[in-house]
């Protein structure tokens, strides 16, 4: 029997009248190297799952908190016929933190949509019943129809690029990717979507720069959304200024965007990567962000075999780094 249970890869009991009798190495891991001989109920303190060990009950349990609080198991319990059973622990853990992300993702996409969604249907319904609304309530109705249906647009397509770079998450671009050309086509892009024009763009691109290997579009879509959160949070005026840079590091590339905006607080910065989090949704939301923007960088760096780190203080500024490999 030890020879059996210790040939387990998950942690194993075998328990008799109450008594752990054997128990296999990551077992004992997990509750210490002293379990064997120990009453059961030390270590496990489910009271269905107790029930069915101590009643020599086959069974499959959901539990928590067995060895650390919040810790997900499945217990799968069977009867051995001379009056012990054995006791499987499979973790659950990354799979109950999965089903949680998903479902919190669904939930704040419906979220997401639904809001401008509800605008769009309101001021829809009273342009088609009420005929005699003046020209210009007419026309702000509609510019509201289009803002909104854009920033849906936005959310949309947004997803859509997520889910596309999850799909390829473990495919390793091999474009040769220029630097200086990137940083051209998304400051580019920046100035005509996202009034990037009071601000001032401060480049500096490191002399003999190596090329990346990388997918040359995301690569582009990883600066337009730093450099357009830049913008969106960091011009706020006429004489804002936006700082950006490359240089080598050894095998690495390491990009740079700076703003001299807000900054983010301490309690924010660690969930800024995450779907739809912001810190100050309302401006947020006003500054015409979907909330995907970071998330989206993260995905790609992560695809790119790169590193994304992000500085800030509040009422100094935001810089963020990306570390990427150099091409051979």
């Amino acid at each position: 029997m030890r020879a059996l249970i210790e040939a387990l890869d998950e942690p194993s009991l075998v328990v008799d009248n109450g008594i752990v009798r054997l128990a296999n190495a990551p077992a004992r891991n997990l509750l210490g190297d002293r379990i064997e001989g120990r009453d059961i109920r030390l270590a496990i303190r489910h009271p269905q799952a107790l029930d069915r060990i101590l009643d020599h009950v086959s069974s499959d349990i959901d539990a928590t908190g067995i060895s650390e609080i919040g810790r997900s198991w499945r217990l799968i319990i069977r009867a051995l016929g001379d009056g012990s059973v054995l006791v499987r622990m499979i973790d659950r853990s990354d799979a109950v933190s999965a089903e949680k992300m998903r479902v919190d993702f669904v939930a704040n996409a419906s979220h997401e949509l639904r809001t401008p969604l509800s605008t769009v249907i309101g001021y829809a319904e009273t342009l088609a019943e009420d005929s005699d609304l003046p020209g210009d309530l007419r026309s702000s109705f509609g510019r509201t129809i289009r803002d909104e249906a854009r920033r849906m647009l936005g959310i949309i397509e947004d997803l859509m690029s997520l889910s596309r770079i999850e799909a390829d998450r473990f495919l390793a671009p091999d474009e040769l990717v220029d630097i200086a050309h990137i940083f051209d086509i998304a400051i580019a892009d920046v100035r005509r979507t996202r009034a990037g024009g009071q601000c001032e763009f401060d480049l500096s691109l490191a002399d003999g720069l190596p090329p990346i290997r990388g997918d040359t579009a995301q690569l582009v879509q990883v600066l337009d959304n730093l450099i357009g959160n830049a913008v969106r949070y960091g011009c706020l005026g006429p004489d804002s200024r936006i700082v950006l840079s490359a240089e080598p590091d050894g095998r690495w590339v390491i990009l740079k965007v700076t703003d001299f905006g807000p900054g983010i607080s301490r309690d924010d910065l660690p969930r800024v990567t995450e779907r739809f989090y912001r810190g100050d949704p309302a401006r947020s939301r006003d500054s015409g962000g979907t909330g995907l923007g970071l998330a989206i960088v993260k995905h790609i760096v992560e695809r790119h075999r790169g590193a994304l780190e992000i500085k800030s203080s509040v009422g100094v500024g935001t810089t963020v780094s990306v570390r990427l490999p150099a091409a051979d």
